[in-house]
């Protein structure tokens, strides 16, 4: 997110914030570290980039929620040829951040380490298109920001934004009533039930961290998957004045891929903020969302309450206090949800009927 980037979030936020009737300090806290905590790794990043490649942040920082116990989630990404430096050049970054006391990203192997464009592009619904490809895919577009040279990330963005338009028959040759990339929707709704079916299984695989996981899931996960649905739906809910035809008024892919990239760039809050500001949407609902996204952020920012999270054995789970808010908090951003989705607004009911459940 650039500083004009985080502006305008903050500007819907606040929009947001003067129809609820509320302020989020949490929410603005994590936004103001964010943005220094990025200022800061461009610093240190600075001589660290080789050309065809960038330096791209995920998760929370990339969110603009980032918070004192945060990961740093990571990559090099490359969009070029394959060089024996770019092992060094990881070895180098991590060296780095290790030494500057950032958090470590975890050990999936999807974050900390590099990754190359082509697989990402091309491997799309292929037998190699494995969880962790599909991972790196989705999240580029929906929560990352390149740190110093942003070149590579923007290019491979616009490429993979171009194959879904590019391939989507029915978006460019249908009826047109409404324009839903169904390909980029299909991949998100997938990446988000692979990220459900991988809790259960790392619940299995490892002995702590359940707990925090299933925070992130209830809340910041589900965030993204959200964010992934807004972007597939606003042709229909912010696209309707922008002209997006060619010759013989077909459809024009870059001036698709143009709308779908700055859809993007608004981040996952940001863009849960600017649906929340349609007036079919009650005060009501912008506070049940953002106030349980508040609270959730101080918790996270709380560092005896996410150690409490992180260390919690499976057996306390039902009488933890602690992670009883947590489940409090699941519940009350999942009911916001449901009015803004089912019941309050006729556009986004018939578009989540439609292209989300069916």
């Amino acid at each position: 997110m650039t500083s004009d980037q985080g502006e305008a979030a903050r500007s819907a936020i606040e929009r947001l914030a003067e129809k609820a009737g509320r302020t989020w300090p949490n929410i603005e806290a994590a936004a103001r570290h964010s943005e220094a905590t990025r200022a800061r790794l461009a610093a240190l990043l600075r001589e660290q980039i080789p050309c065809d490649t960038s330096a791209v942040v995920f998760g929370s920082l990339a969110r603009g929620e980032y918070t004192t116990g945060s990961d740093l989630d990571w990559t090099l990404l490359i969009d070029g040829q394959a060089d024996e430096g770019h092992f060094s050049q990881v070895q180098a970054i991590t060296k780095i951040l290790k030494e500057e006391k950032f958090h470590e990203p975890g050990p999936t192997g999807v974050f900390g380490n590099v990754a190359f464009s082509h697989p990402i592009l091309h491997q799309i619904g292929g037998q190699e298109d494995t969880n962790k490809n599909t991972t790196q895919r989705i999240l580029l577009l929906l929560e990352s920001l390149a740190i110093g040279k942003p070149d590579a990330h923007e290019r491979v963005i616009r490429l993979v934004l171009s194959r879904y338009v590019e391939d989507d028959r029915g978006l460019l040759y249908g009826s047109k009533r409404h324009l839903i990339p169904m390909f980029l929707l299909n991949d998100i709704v997938r990446y988000w039930r692979t990220v459900a079916v991988d809790f259960v299984y790392k619940q299995r695989e490892r002995s702590s961290g359940w707990a925090l996981r299933n925070a992130k899931l209830r809340m910041s996960r589900k965030l993204i998957f959200v964010s992934g649905l807004i972007t597939c739906f606003s042709f229909a809910l912010f696209g309707k004045d922008r002209a997006l035809t060619g010759d013989g008024d077909r459809l024009s892919t870059p001036a698709l891929v143009r709308f779908l990239r700055e859809r993007i760039r608004v981040t996952p809050l940001a863009s849960l903020a600017e649906v929340l500001l349609r007036p079919s949407i009650t005060a009501e609902t912008a506070r049940i969302l953002f106030d349980s996204y508040d609270a959730f952020l101080a918790l996270l920012s709380n560092e005896e309450e996410r150690g409490r999270l992180k260390q919690l054995p499976l057996d306390e789970l039902g009488t933890d206090e602690t992670f009883g808010r947590v489940r409090k908090l699941g519940s009350e951003f999942q009911r916001g949800l449901n009015r803004l989705f089912f019941e309050e607004d006729e556009d986004l009911r018939k578009l989540i009927q439609t292209y989300g459940v069916f």
